[in-house]
């Protein structure tokens, strides 16, 4: 029995020892470049999937969606949950478009859930529309499969689905989708482009009740407005200061880099107060480049400064001594969270400005987006500042 008892203990030893082995192994494999470090995984998220239209008569819808983003990030910034901030993620999938997998019911994902919001931006600009076939129930399943929703109930986990055809086109009836969202924790959302009554006659008003979700008409066409404020241009010079604080490393950071510059350039070409919305946004927490940013990678405790490879770094941090380059850091750190709290500052004035040139907003997507997102992070004790 001894013998017996021994040699058992002797392979839960070497199963312990041959696994954690592996781990090490696999750990170090990892560290050609940085080392990462664990992240609170119940930290809150709201998580929005967008499911949009691209047929052709979608253009419309498309430009809201480009216009519109910043300022709907923005009121996102404000959220709190158990006296924290959540984390935001966008997923974005398009359909109805014919350029599309007819076999796979002409629908595409976009983009995975992604808290990347240039990424996001980037995509959201590529779209395109073209005449097709509009399957929503088909959509709003792919969605509920292929996206990761996580199991936190804190999570506020959304779709918003626009179109204009009829809801129940498709061999996916939108009745099981639904079930498959309550299922997940989800609420479904429907944005009818066209008249509020004729939505309802085609079931879009349904396909959101089920969920206990917002129905909402608007006018795909009407164009974005956008109010000038006597701030923009001071926030538009701190936007160029805030930029400077970036400090690239590893494979894609010059990549990255440009892609920031890029959608600082697609929200200028929209309107200039767009552009100011972007960098409001690029001064709130939502917004958050570890992958690429030295700044905000060691800040979030991602990266350790010691296990970073020489050839990683930017070219005026190579050959430096790990404390030169964490001195460097820290100071880029401290001049962004001075321009960020500048950018606030004057946003507070500009909102206040805003608030009394209009008396209501009329900014289609944005507004049935906001309004729905408050409603029902309410019931999960979601907070708005």
């Amino acid at each position: 029995m001894k013998t017996h008892f021994k040699t058992f203990l002797f392979c839960i030893a070497l199963i312990s020892f041959t696994a954690c082995n592996a781990k090490n192994k696999q750990k170090n494999q990892g560290l050609a470049e940085l080392k990462t470090v664990n992240h609170n995984p119940e930290k809150q998220f709201i998580k929005v999937a967008l499911l949009l239209d691209t047929s052709n008569s979608m253009d419309g819808l498309i430009d809201q969606a480009k216009a519109q983003l910043w300022d709907i990030v923005n009121e996102l910034s404000y959220a709190k949950c158990n006296n924290e901030k959540p984390n935001l993620q966008i997923a974005l999938y398009e359909y109805g478009n014919d350029r599309l997998n007819g076999r796979e019911g002409y629908i595409r994902q976009v983009l995975a859930f992604s808290g990347d919001l240039d990424e996001i931006s980037k995509e959201l600009f590529s779209l395109t529309t073209n005449g097709g076939k509009e399957y929503c129930g088909q959509v709003i399943q792919t969605s509920l499969n292929q996206l990761n929703w996580g199991k936190n109930p804190d999570d506020l986990k959304l779709i918003f689905i626009a179109g204009n055809e009829p809801f129940t086109q498709g061999k996916v009836n939108y009745k099981d989708a639904s079930t498959h969202a309550k299922e997940k924790d989800v609420t479904i959302n429907t944005i009818f482009c066209g008249d509020y009554n004729q939505g309802i006659s085609s079931y879009w008003k349904d396909g959101a009740q089920l969920t206990s979700g917002n129905y909402m008409a608007i006018n795909q066409n009407n164009k974005t407005v956008h109010i000038a404020s006597p701030y923009d241009d001071e926030i538009l010079i701190l936007n160029q200061k805030l930029n400077k604080t970036y400090v690239i490393y590893g494979a894609r950071g010059r990549e990255k880099i440009a892609l920031q510059a890029e959608q600082d350039t697609n929200a200028g070409y929209l309107s200039k107060a767009n552009a100011v919305s972007r960098t409001v946004s690029k001064s709130s927490h939502l917004y958050k480049n570890k992958s690429w940013d030295l700044v905000d990678a060691v800040d979030l405790e991602e990266v350790s400064v010691e296990d970073i490879k020489d050839d990683a770094l930017p070219q005026e941090l190579q050959g430096k001594s790990t404390e030169d380059i964490k001195k460097y850091v820290a100071e880029k750190k401290k001049a962004r969270e001075a321009i960020q709290d500048k950018i606030q500052e004057l946003n507070t004035k500009r909102k206040v400005y805003i608030s009394e040139q209009k008396t209501e907003n009329k900014n289609g997507l944005e507004n049935a987006m906001t309004k729905a997102i408050k409603e029902q992070a309410k019931k999960k004790k979601y907070s708005w500042e």
